[in-house]
């Protein structure tokens, strides 16, 4: 094995290579630490929000202490059944994820396309049916409703 390499006509040995090699890399590394932070730093400036027009209703509440854990769940799983058959609302979250009103025991939210579509679940049917059972249910709720101009 030659110790010696031929590159451009002149003759390059090992601790040479080796430099090159390593300065190569060192090279490599910095660019790609370079393209990093800045594809992080443009990301983060490039943060893309909306302001939809679609209202979230968020309802805070306590159960009264006789419910049992199987009514709690009927309950919320009927929001589940409201959203599949009311139009006009989009989405639902159940789970109660960090509450800081201490005097309550959950939360959960409904997202609808617009302040007609609330106001007509206010009204449908289903919804009426649902929240007889729900007053019997809970101790006490708050309920509030979000949306943009």
């Amino acid at each position: 094995m030659r110790s010696n390499r031929l590159l451009g006509g002149k003759v390059m040995n090992k601790s040479c290579l080796r430099v090159i090699h390593v300065a190569t890399l060192v090279l490599m590394f910095a660019g790609g630490a370079m393209f990093g932070s800045w594809h992080v730093h443009n990301a983060a400036a490039q943060n893309k929000f909306g302001q939809p027009k679609s209202v979230i209703h968020v309802v805070i509440y306590k159960w009264k202490d006789a419910v049992a854990d199987a009514e709690r769940q009927k309950a919320l799983d009927g929001i589940k059944d409201m959203a599949g058959k009311i139009p006009g609302i989009k989405n639902v979250w159940l789970k109660t994820q960090r509450n800081q009103a201490r005097n309550y025991d959950g939360v959960f939210a409904m997202e609808f396309e617009s302040p007609e579509t609330v106001a007509d679940y206010a009204e449908n049917p289903i919804h009426e049916e649902w929240s007889k059972r729900w007053q019997e249910l809970r101790a006490n709720s708050l309920s509030l409703q979000v949306t943009n101009p």
